[in-house]
């Protein structure tokens, strides 16, 4: 923080994020300017106590995640006359900011979330890293800058007000999480990926200091390209590797966790560690698959079975997610987060691939799409309508649905119809759920703003442009960092490397993502290395069976949670209308499991954040003054 430093509230901010770092914890304190660190041991288990200084002690940096280029950058530092101090990577950026400034930013690759102190200009430098992977929660008043890895440390200023935001909410209600820069609370921010904020004579300045950008792409040979993105994508593997203790990677059924694995054992000396998670419910298991790719590649492999007795963890990952998220795959990433720790510090996950490699199904239904509008309007409203009849399956997949969002935006224009299909409710029944909410803007207004961006690019550019800006860092990253931090693991995601993300903006989209397959590069350039029931298996999402389960043994949760007494106390949603959507999922009349989700997620952030805050304020305040 900086302005009226309050060094009980910098230590009780510390300890309310101990989970981020158990293994030590430091302190800067200056004047009206205070740093605080939660450290988990990953590089220079004894030389990296943070906060850390450069060599006159004028910079300080606290500073979360990982440089992976910090070898080739501290050799360069080194020959211009710059001495370190510890083997950590974090110091690079002291050392680097010396000689470059905030232009220090565009040497780096990795992810990180860092605050400089730059003592003799009183100035602080605050940066989130190109995609996204770290997250950064700031709050400015008046003349004071507060900061934090997670909002519920900047909460615990008595200063702060708990207003939340209903635009913010209409945007989780429509997406299932909060596209940055908006928090669930008025007057909190996320810094958005790849921007920097630089706090001076008590202002704050926001600016983008990277964008992805999509050169004039060169046809190129697509073999070429092929070598290529798997060279670039193995360097990546290969730097992600580098830690001074355990790791691991998480492996599903699917391409992008099997290549990891594939490509980890071709550049690591040791045995790797894979871990996965069963459920019982066939449609959802991966257990077989990934044992598959297991035995190829000689991996020490741990499995654990996922109950619906789940629920009784939701409580707590509410906790450690700070703001409502309705992705369910967040249960999944948190159990094998914590299956995970028990054997490694670090753990790899393939989250990134689905954006890079073509890897969604509406990725090609949005080029179906461009052959399906030649039909005449009329006839695709007629189809449209008549597309509403069309029921739900109990599949993961659930085809049927997928055929009816498809009909029913068929005649709508191609930004509007993509986010309907991301979208999980319409404007209508986002009023009728949230009646309080009046005269709102459009929730999809940032998303249609990053797809105008990309006005007159490919669709394959602008596809991947508008899910790293959004789903990407705002869904997949956070409850990636948030889920992982809650078990003291460290999640690294070799996909979300810069340099590989650049060079795949580069490639001709006729080479990158032809026809209408899936991951046709991935598949090309991972043939030779991956078992073939790896390759030809349909994909799967990163989930868990909330359809069945709502219907089964988590309807007493359900009605429980979404109670009439228990939505009226909260003062948010319409009871009426969230027990239509709740009775027409359990009778199968219509799937609406994500939508329950997200309002359960909701309720129980509410009860965390709201209800129960004052009193956890005081535990954690109290614990300080012991």
């Amino acid at each position: 923080m900086v302005g009226q430093r309050d060094p009980r509230l910098l230590r009780a901010m510390a300890r309310i994020l101990a989970h981020r770092g158990p293994d030590d914890e430091g302190f800067f304190e200056e004047g009206d300017v205070g740093l605080a660190v939660r450290r988990l041991k990953i590089i220079d288990l004894v030389g990296g106590h943070q906060p850390l200084a450069n060599e006159d002690e004028s910079c300080w940096l606290a500073f979360n995640g990982e440089i992976y280029n910090f070898r080739e950058l501290r050799d360069r530092l080194e020959k211009k006359g710059h001495r370190f101090g510890s083997r950590t990577d974090g110091e690079t950026i002291l050392h680097l900011y010396e000689e470059e400034g905030d232009g220090c930013l565009r040497h780096l690759e990795g992810m990180f979330a860092f605050a400089l102190w730059d003592g003799p200009r009183r100035r602080l430098l605050l940066a989130r890293d190109h995609l996204g992977i770290k997250p950064l929660y700031y709050r400015v008043d008046g003349g004071r800058l507060a900061f934090a890895s997670e909002l519920k440390a900047l909460l615990l200023d008595p200063a702060c007000p708990r207003e939340m935001d209903l635009e913010a909410l209409a945007r989780y209600l429509t997406f299932l999480y909060i596209p940055s820069p908006a928090t669930i609370f008025r007057g909190i921010l996320k810094l958005p990926p790849g921007h920097a904020l630089v706090f001076e004579n008590g202002r704050a300045t926001v600016s983008a200091y990277w964008d992805l950008a999509f050169p004039r792409a060169r046809p190129g040979d697509r073999r070429e390209a092929a070598r290529e993105v798997l060279a670039e994508l193995k360097d990546s593997v290969r730097r992600h590797l580098v830690s001074d203790v355990p790791l691991g990677v998480f492996l599903s059924s699917g391409m992008d966790s099997s290549t990891l694995v594939a490509l980890m054992r071709d550049v690591s000396t040791g045995p790797v560690k894979t871990f996965t998670l069963d459920f019982e419910e066939a449609s959802f298991s991966e257990a077989a698959a990934a044992r598959v790719v297991a035995r190829a590649f000689g991996t020490e492999h741990h499995e654990f079975i996922v109950q619906p007795e789940v629920a009784d963890l939701l409580p707590r990952l509410a906790w450690h997610l700070d703001e409502p998220l309705g992705d369910s795959s967040l249960i999944v990433t948190a159990l094998v987060s914590e299956l995970a720790r028990r054997e490694v510090t670090v753990a790899l996950s393939g989250i990134g691939g689905d954006e890079l490699f073509f890897g969604y199904p509406r990725y090609v239904g949005a080029k179906l799409a461009r052959h399906y509008e030649r039909l005449p309007l009329p006839l695709r409203r007629g189809v449209g309508r008549l597309a509403r009849w069309i029921p739900d399956s109990a599949r993961s997949d659930n085809p049927p649905g997928r055929l009816r969002r498809f009909l029913e935006a068929g005649p709508l224009a191609p930004a509007e119809r993509y986010l309907s299909w991301v979208s999980f409710l319409d404007a209508g029944a986002l009023a009728e759920l949230v009646p309080g909410r009046r005269n709102g803007g459009d929730p999809r207004a940032l998303h249609l703003a990053h797809w105008g961006r990309c006005a007159g690019a490919d669709l394959v550019d602008a596809l991947l442009y508008l899910d790293l800006k959004t789903y990407l860092p705002d869904d997949l990253l956070m409850l990636g960092d948030k889920m992982s931090m809650a078990a003291s693991l460290e999640l690294r995601v070799p996909f979300c490397n810069r340099r590989l993300v650049e060079l795949m903006a580069r490639l001709a989209p006729a080479v990158r993502a032809p026809g209408l397959r899936l991951k046709p590069l991935l598949r090309e350039i991972m043939a030779p290395l991956l078992p073939a029931e790896v390759l030809d298996r349909p994909k799967r999402g990163f989930s868990v069976p909330l359809a069945q389960w709502f219907r089964g043994p988590l309807r007493g949760l359900a009605l429980d949670l979404l109670s009439e007494s228990r939505l009226r106390a909260g003062g948010v949603f319409s009871p009426p209308a969230v027990r239509r959507l709740l009775d027409a999922h359990t009778e199968g009349r219509r799937s609406y499991y994500d939508q329950l989700f997200a309002i359960i997620m909701f309720q129980l952030w509410q009860a965390a954040y709201q209800d129960d805050w004052p009193a956890r304020q005081r535990q954690v305040m109290a614990e300080v003054d012991r």
